[in-house]
């Protein structure tokens, strides 16, 4: 009957399934240097270059154990490029975004919203693309704003040519690039807020703290002050592996 020939080969699909989650099996996801190294998440897979290329988000006030208080809405991007001996997925940064509803809140009704995109360059070599939002308290001319644009644009294209892609990332995790851009540009217009909603890092960024595996003697003096995007303003980071 129909129906007896169909119960072996569901038994059969019900056992193939539960033998590829048997074959699974669960790897810790671990920051770069520059964060320290502290754990962001785990994935699942039957071989090892099977997470290889994965990408997982989390927040920079979770990253830094809640150090950063107030920086729920800044997302950070990691993407997996080996996994070590000891079965953990070393990842590096690859950019941030600021979540919707906080870009949202920013331009309200009645506020001039200014929106660009540009590719800078490190003083080391990095290339970055950052897409920057500033925000009036009214609404502005089309001229000022193409002014305030232009502006935006070259003051980025020069700081970054003067920083490490270490320091101007953390700069611009931490705050201080959109403080500056504000300066810069209030002799045009005071605006109200600007931030760097969204960023995509094309490269690698120097590792600054020792890798936990790394042999004792090899290992450099961590640096005074903080010492990633995770460390409060002004205290030094807290190490984490």
């Amino acid at each position: 009957m129909p129906e007896k020939e169909g119960a072996p080969k569901k038994a059969t699909l019900a056992r193939t399934v539960k033998d590829k989650w048997r074959s699974k099996h669960w790897f810790k996801v671990r920051a770069p240097g520059f964060f320290q190294y502290v754990e962001v998440g785990e994935t699942m897979a039957s071989e090892p270059e099977q997470v290889i290329g994965r990408t997982l988000e989390t927040t920079l006030q979770e990253i830094s154990g809640g150090a950063d208080i107030g920086k729920a809405h800044v997302k950070l991007r990691f993407q997996i490029e080996r996994v070590s001996g000891e079965g953990v997925a070393e990842t590096r940064f690859v950019g941030h975004d600021l979540t919707s509803d906080f870009v949202r809140r920013l331009a309200r009704r009645k506020r001039s919203k200014i929106d660009t995109s540009l590719i800078v360059t490190t003083k080391d070599g990095v290339e970055l693309v950052l897409k920057p939002v500033a925000v009036g308290e009214q609404r502005l001319q089309t001229r000022l704003r193409a002014e305030l644009r232009h502006r935006i644009r070259s003051l980025l294209t020069k700081w970054a040519s003067e920083k490490t892609a270490a320091e101007f990332v953390r700069e611009m995790l931490q705050g201080e690039l959109s403080k500056n851009l504000a300066h810069g540009l209030k002799d045009l217009y005071p605006l109200k807020k600007i931030e760097i909603r969204r960023s995509e890092i094309h490269g690698a960024i120097a590792e600054e703290t020792p890798h936990p595996e790394a042999p004792a003697a090899d290992m450099a003096s961590p640096p005074e002050g903080p010492e990633g995007p995770g460390a409060p303003m002004g205290s030094p980071a807290s190490e984490t592996a």
